[in-house]
């Protein structure tokens, strides 16, 4: 008899890795046993798995809705799909820094799907912090001061025609005319697949709190990113041909190492639908 269950084993500092599972051949049980895993661990492991695009999206469809993002380059047979691409000759990455996706929607994506194509002879990691272990670790001076509180959030001081993309070799990111108003979330929210509070702040697009100035909200912001990064609270996950890893946004921050300067990476991208955010 073929052994189908799930081995879930958590990884150190964020994350589980899944074995015993081929993602081409899951019965709606698994699916089930994924998607609860995926909302309690934050961010998922796959190895050995071999995804076509069509099976990549047929297995997107079966955790959440796709939700497509607005601003990446679509892979043009498959328009659901996000090409996250770095040429030998690009020397910015699609991001290089620690954030959440879609934090700046009223209704933010509940996560990704990342199937890795081609792979680099070396480099090109993806960090992630558990965010679900940065606020049950928050000195209680801390958690006293933002527990109550709501920040704003934005995307076009990244995707903006004025933006971080901008004057770089990707600008075809900057996506003017985009409308991306600012939108305010509880900083603790209560995780809707797994119930336990998470701190949902994140450095790349949270940019004050409510009824504060950036300025004013820059000190505790900053105290916020430093905990979560500890390294007791971050994995890096060295992608290998094949792999394919799925993360909670509301749960996770990610961050892509640019360290492969003239070598070409492709990922490809599935965004999964998400809901508004409730306080913790």
């Amino acid at each position: 008899m073929i052994d189908t269950r799930l081995h879930i084993e958590a990884l150190p500092g964020c994350g589980a890795v899944v074995r015993n599972v081929d993602l081409t051949q899951t019965g709606d049980g698994e699916i089930d046993q994924i998607r609860q895993a995926l909302f309690d661990h934050g961010m998922l492991v796959f190895r050995g798995q071999s995804l076509t695009p069509e099976q990549h999206i047929a297995l997107a469809e079966r955790i959440a809705p796709i939700d497509v993002n607005r601003f990446f380059p679509a892979d043009p047979a498959y328009p659901v799909i996000a090409k996250v691409e770095k040429t030998a000759e690009q020397t910015t990455n699609i991001g290089g820094g620690w954030h959440t996706d879609h934090s700046y929607d009223r209704e933010p994506a509940m996560g990704s799907i990342l199937v890795a194509r081609d792979l680099p002879p070396s480099g090109g990691d993806t960090l992630f912090a558990d965010l679900y272990a940065a606020w049950a670790t928050l000195p209680d001076d801390l958690r006293a001061k933002v527990r109550d509180l709501r920040a704003v959030h934005a995307s076009d001081h990244v995707f903006g025609e004025t933006g971080a993309y901008a004057g770089t070799d990707r600008k075809e990111l900057a996506k003017g005319g985009v409308e991306t108003p600012e939108t305010v979330h509880p900083v603790v929210i209560r995780h809707p697949g797994s119930g336990k509070p998470v701190l949902y702040v994140n450095p790349g697009f949270t940019m004050r709190f409510e009824g504060m100035t950036r300025e004013e909200s820059l000190p505790l912001l900053m105290k916020l990113f430093a905990h979560a990064i500890d390294q007791s609270r971050v994995y890096t996950l060295r992608w290998e041909p094949g792999d394919v890893a799925m993360w909670d946004n509301r749960a996770t921050w990610h961050f892509a190492k640019n360290d492969y300067h003239g070598h070409y990476r492709l990922m490809h991208r599935i965004t999964l639908g998400g809901c508004a955010l409730e306080a913790a």
